[in-house]
């Protein structure tokens, strides 16, 4: 539920295309706002919707759909969207990035709330998983630690912007510099 992450999309895709097999990805969730079943408010609202703008004017090709304001009532609370990717990468690892997809099209682009249960189980019941199982592990405890395993990575890693890439040779952590319109200047750090 990262706006940025969300402009990030084809910049990373085109990245990962072309990186060598020999390096492996693991995605990490950041969590940004805890469980809360406060309506957002105005302020905030605002805040996001000039990020939207913003974006869209930074990263050529960006839309989003900003019915969501009119159709939903947001709550400022991605936690739930980011135990229903640990849900499925619990079942499925290689699904992950694909619920992540899923996640930010029905938010950015189809103007659902992905900070309500049903709308993550209806998700994830496009994908090959188990969706009783993912129903109940969204809110499981020990998914809610994985979650909380992450955020502490996040921060571990330096991390303090999303979305961030980073790369670990020989235990060295490099940051990676995010350029949306440019895949060839983070091939570049990450490969030279």
């Amino acid at each position: 539920m990262c706006s940025w992450c969300y402009g990030f999309n084809s910049a990373w895709e085109s990245v990962k295309k072309s990186l060598p097999n020999s390096i492996d990805i693991q995605y990490v969730l950041g969590g940004l706002a805890p469980d809360s079943d406060e309506k957002m408010n105005d302020e905030m609202r605002y805040y996001i919707q000039k990020n939207w703008q913003k974006i869209e004017m930074t990263i050529p090709g960006v839309k989003f759909n900003y019915d969501f304001w009119k159709n939903c009532q947001p709550k400022r609370s991605t936690y739930p969207a980011c135990r229903a990717v640990i849900a499925v990468r619990e079942q499925k690892p290689q699904l992950e990035a694909k619920m992540t997809q899923l996640i930010q099209k029905a938010y950015y682009l189809d103007a659902q709330n992905p900070s309500e249960n049903n709308v993550l189980i209806e998700l994830a019941s496009q994908l090959d998983i188990d969706i009783k199982k993912f129903g109940k592990n969204l809110n499981n405890p020990k998914i809610q630690a994985l979650l909380l395993d992450d955020i502490a990575l996040v921060k571990k890693l330096g991390v303090n912007s999303f979305p961030s890439l980073v790369l670990q040779t020989n235990n060295k952590l490099k940051l990676i510099k995010i350029d949306y319109n440019s895949p060839e200047s983070i091939l570049n750090q990450i490969i030279t």
